[in-house]
């Protein structure tokens, strides 16, 4: 007969492996069922195709250069996801005041504004660098822009801008919201249409 010792030893053995296979391959394998049968493309990273190919995802940000694009918020790490993250500059740093300061009057100047007139997400960063989402208000003042380079009517423009804003969370969480990435889909396939 064993001792109490080695018994309790088998014992915590025994509930340790009981434990690895249930917490670690059961749970996690049902979790991830779940998310496969009822939230498919939330848990397959939220892709975006056009044309059959995945061109993207809702959830981040990408570079569109032109004046034929919507722009998205600017980025730190110029959109790369592997270097995603915040300036770590502070509001009293000389450096970003210049750089708010540069983005600014590049943004007025393309969007013919006043640099007064040119709303704050257009010139700073989200703290991830990768937010796809940007404000109502500098979608709107993008349009004539966009809608020049692209031959469309500003009002069609608009519209694709008040159809793709997004309400807050709930009624009453965050604020109203444009995401970049379906914004500018959309606006592909209108253009195609408007051919």
């Amino acid at each position: 007969m064993l001792s109490s010792t080695p018994r309790q030893l088998l014992a915590g053995l025994r509930m340790l492996i009981v434990m690895t296979v249930v917490l670690g391959a059961l749970f996690p394998l049902a979790i991830w069922g779940v998310g496969q049968v009822a939230f498919s493309a939330k848990a397959n990273g939220s892709q975006v195709e056009q044309n059959g190919t995945v061109v993207g995802s809702e959830l981040l940000a990408q570079k569109f250069d032109g004046p034929q694009w919507f722009h998205p918020r600017p980025s730190a790490g110029e959109y790369d996801t592997l270097a995603s993250g915040g300036t770590n500059l502070g509001p009293n740093s000389e450096k970003l005041v210049a750089l708010i300061a540069e983005r600014r009057a590049k943004v007025a100047a393309e969007d013919g504004v006043a640099p007064s007139d040119v709303p704050t997400d257009a010139v700073t960063a989200s703290f991830s660098g990768l937010d796809p989402h940007i404000s109502p208000a500098y979608a709107r003042q993008q349009v004539a822009r966009v809608a020049k380079a692209r031959g469309l009517a500003p009002e069609r423009v608009t519209a694709l801008v008040a159809a793709h804003t997004d309400a807050r969370q709930l009624g009453y969480l965050g604020e109203e919201r444009v995401n970049v990435v379906n914004l500018n889909l959309a606006l592909t396939d209108l253009a195609a249409a408007a051919k």
